[in-house]
Parts: C-alpha cells; sequence; structure tokens
C-alpha cells in the first residue's frame, strides 16, 4: 500500500531513479532559470526577439538597481509588507484563543461551531468575489492597505482556528487541570501553559499564511484599483511601459517578489517541520 524506500529496491530500479531524478529536478527549475536568464538580459535583447536564447550581455546588478530606482517595486514590495504581517498576527492570534476555547472548554454549541469553522474553508472564493468587493466599497475599506490585511485576516482565521484546535486537542489535558487546581488564573494558563506548547504550531502556521497572503494574486486586484496600495504580485506588472515591454525589470522584481517567503520557510524551517510532525502518530 506504502511506497517501498528506495534504498530497498532493486538495484536496476535504483539506477533508472538515480537517471531520472536530475532530469525532473531540471525540468521543475526550468521556469525559474528561465525568469533568471531575463532578469538579467539587456533590453536590446528583448527588443530583437531573443528572448529565449543565452543572453548576449550580461546586466545582473544593473537590471535590479533599476527596479528600486526606476519603477514603483520599493512601494509595492512594502505594501506587502504591510498587509501580510498585520494578516499573520490578527489571523493567528484570534485562532489561538478560538483553538483554545474549542478544545478545551466544554459548551453545547462547541461542536456546531467548530463545525462552521471547518465548512467556511470549503467555500470557493471566488464566489465570494462581488460582495466582498460591494461590502468593502460601502464600508470605506476599498482600495486601503487596512481593507486588504482585514479581508485576509477574515478568510484565513477559519483555517487557522482548524489548525490551531486539532493541534490544542492532542496536548495532555492534564496540564490544564493541575494548573486550575494550583489556582492559576485561566488567562495564565493559556499564556504560560499552552502558549509555550504550542510554539512549533504556532511557528508552522505563520509560516504557511505568511506565504498564502504574501503571494496572492486575485484579491489584490479585486480589492484595489489603483497602484499606491496594490502588493507586489499585482503590481509587479505594471513595470511593464505603456509602449515598452520591460520584461527583464518585471523578471527582476517577481524574483525579489520570492525571496521573502523563501527566506521566512529557511529562518523557521526547523519550528516548521515540527510544528507540522509534531502529534501526527496521535
Amino acid at each position: 500500500m506504502f511506497p517501498h524506500p528506495i534504498a530497498k529496491a532493486t538495484p536496476g530500479f535504483r539506477a533508472a531513479y538515480q537517471a531520472f531524478l536530475p532530469i525532473a529536478l531540471i525540468l521543475w527549475l526550468l521556469p525559474l532559470i528561465a525568469i533568471f536568464l531575463t532578469s538579467v538580459r539587456g533590453s536590446k535583447d528583448i527588443n530583437t526577439g531573443n528572448i529565449f536564447g543565452w543572453p548576449t550581455e550580461f546586466k545582473l546588478f544593473e537590471n535590479y538597481h533599476a527596479v528600486f530606482t526606476q519603477t514603483e517595486a520599493l512601494k509595492y514590495l512594502t505594501n506587502s509588507v504591510l498587509i501580510t504581517l498585520p494578516t499573520v498576527a490578527i489571523s493567528v492570534s484570534l485562532a489561538c484563543l478560538a483553538g483554545y476555547a474549542l478544545a478545551i472548554y466544554r459548551f453545547r454549541v462547541a461542536l456546531p461551531l467548530f463545525f462552521l469553522f471547518v465548512a467556511g474553508n470549503f467555500v470557493p472564493f471566488q464566489i465570494l468575489m462581488v460582495p466582498v468587493r460591494d461590502m468593502s466599497v460601502q464600508t470605506g475599506l476599498y482600495d486601503t492597505i487596512q481593507g486588504q490585511f482585514l479581508f485576509h485576516a477574515a478568510f484565513q482565521t477559519g483555517f487557522c482556528t482548524l489548525f490551531m484546535r486539532n493541534f490544542i486537542k492532542a496536548l495532555p489535558f492534564d496540564l490544564i487541570e493541575i494548573a486550575r487546581v494550583e489556582g492559576v488564573a485561566e488567562w495564565r494558563i493559556f499564556w504560560f501553559v499552552m502558549l509555550p506548547l504550542v510554539r512549533p504550531a504556532l511557528a508552522a502556521l505563520s509560516v504557511l499564511i505568511f506565504t498564502f497572503v504574501w503571494n496572492d494574486f486575485f484579491w489584490a486586484n479585486v480589492l484595489t484599483q489603483g497602484e499606491q496600495v496594490k502588493p507586489i504580485t499585482a503590481g509587479v506588472r505594471a513595470l511593464n511601459g505603456q509602449f515598452v515591454n520591460n520584461w527583464h525589470l518585471v523578471s527582476a522584481a517577481s524574483l525579489l517578489a520570492a525571496v521573502p517567503p523563501v527566506f521566512i520557510f529557511f529562518l523557521m524551517q526547523r519550528h516548521f517541520i515540527t510544528g507540522l510532525t509534531l502529534g501526527a502518530v496521535k
């Protein structure tokens, strides 16, 4: 039923695996390699149609310097930070509180309320485009930074609550009961007992939500109109001029936009893997 480890396979299968793995890796990295080569091309290659061939000149520092000095990429990156960080903080904080309440306290509507959080994750987000846009216009949050991170926080809290509730549910309940017997206040139990235990889950959840929100393109176009509050995912297309296609600048800005999620993942890699696997066998 489960795949066998490659070390236990036949010698012929291991040889075929070792030969195919580099090919699969190159095919997987081929789009990124093409974007990188485009980002170091000169405008002469772009204008003459040399898009997929080897660059005739390499302008690595010139192109990436031009992204910050000749375009609005820095503003778009700043907008992405102002949208993503509050979203992570709000959604994870609310999820900790809601997940703790649904996992620890026993009340009549706990299970239906939990199912409500679960059901919200199955709603196709495309069907919410028109009502969300109309609501943001009516509340004055359309085309604002606040409107974007508030929407993302509301939309991501359901998934975060599902994640945190199941994680907290797997923790030993005896720790909570012992603290209550000792007369520890409930908020101190939450802060000093529960939060240190779920630190790996918080790290994993923060990385996931950061990646989801940072890479969002759909809602960045639905909830914005001008260029002042667009994140980098939606603003990168504006780097092309009206009469000139600056694909080398677009490619450079796209690679720069991919750096923060990758950096966050490698920074939190140990906690991220621990948070995803802790409690998996319970």
